[in-house]
């Protein structure tokens, strides 16, 4: 597929995604994020129902269900992390924030994974925090549940990389599956003790999210399904300049010169680390 197709494709997954965060941003302030974590899941589930039940034995039959239990588990504990950041920070905060995942999934792959780390990419992430600081300014931003919850979301989000990893065997249509049914059933509990009603006038938007989050996940993956990750992983930070329209025009949330800063200093670590890499050990002598 031309690189242009696949950006395209990206592009548009980023738009459905910044809609739904948006979505979420708003609905936040009434519903509980789990609750609506769980309708996002409910309408996935209800879209891949028929692949569930063809793929049944499959996913009865797992030989380590606990380690898929564990992966679900983090993902869920992101996912309602995440949706609870976008209700009480600016979306752009919260985007830039979530760059700094594969800085934590380095350290986490290091200590629970046994990979190797060079003291290059340690620098580097030491660079990339430091872009963290820039950007959240302890100084002057008391900290808040919104903070908390978006730097817990990096930190569950890559704890369930980390175990996803560990199942590098498994098919990824059962990883797909088992994800969209254990995360509807993880979340169905809490979402029904703290359950708010919703109105008749706010379903339409309600399932939106869940609407929204699976065209997104389908443009993505028709995106990377026929070009390189290395070739669409600079598009990706585009996704912070659509946080920033979006919260600009809908939510009066204007950037600010630090975030600016930091967002870019994060995003030009999180990109450089494999190519300073590479360039310091091709200067070594033979």
């Amino acid at each position: 597929m031309p690189l242009w197709r696949s950006a395209g494709w990206l592009l548009v997954d980023m738009a459905l995604v910044t809609t739904m965060q948006a979505i979420v941003k708003v609905q936040g302030e009434t519903y509980p994020a789990v609750q609506l974590v769980f309708l996002r899941s409910l309408v996935g589930l209800l879209s891949v129902a028929p692949l569930v039940w063809r793929h049944r034995s499959e996913l009865t039959k797992l030989s380590n269900l606990r380690d898929h239990l564990i992966r679900v588990g983090f993902n869920s504990a992101a996912l309602t992390f995440n949706f609870a950041a976008f209700t009480a920070l600016p979306l752009a905060l919260v985007t830039a924030i979530g760059f700094t995942r594969p800085l934590v999934l380095m350290g986490m792959a290091a200590i629970l994974l046994g990979e190797r780390v060079t003291r290059i990419r340690f620098a580097l992430t030491g660079v990339g925090f430091l872009g963290v600081l820039i950007m959240v300014r302890p100084d002057t931003i008391a900290w808040n549940v919104g903070l908390v919850a978006a730097f817990a979301s990096v930190v569950f989000g890559s704890m369930a990389v980390v175990r996803t990893r560990r199942l590098a065997g498994e098919s990824t249509v059962v990883l797909m599956l088992f994800y969209t049914v254990g995360l509807t059933l993880l979340t169905s509990i809490p979402a029904a003790i703290v359950w708010v009603p919703i109105s008749w006038t706010e379903t339409p938007t309600i399932i939106l999210i869940g609407v929204l989050a699976q065209l997104g996940q389908y443009c993505w993956l028709r995106a990377y399904q026929k070009q390189e990750a290395r070739f669409l992983a600079p598009i990706g930070y585009l996704s912070i300049l659509f946080s920033g329209l979006t919260g600009w025009l809908f939510f009066a949330e204007v950037p600010t010169l630090s975030l600016c800063i930091g967002a870019v200093t994060v995003i030009l670590t999180t990109s450089l680390v494999t190519p300073v890499e590479r360039w310091f050990e091709n200067r070594r002598p033979l």
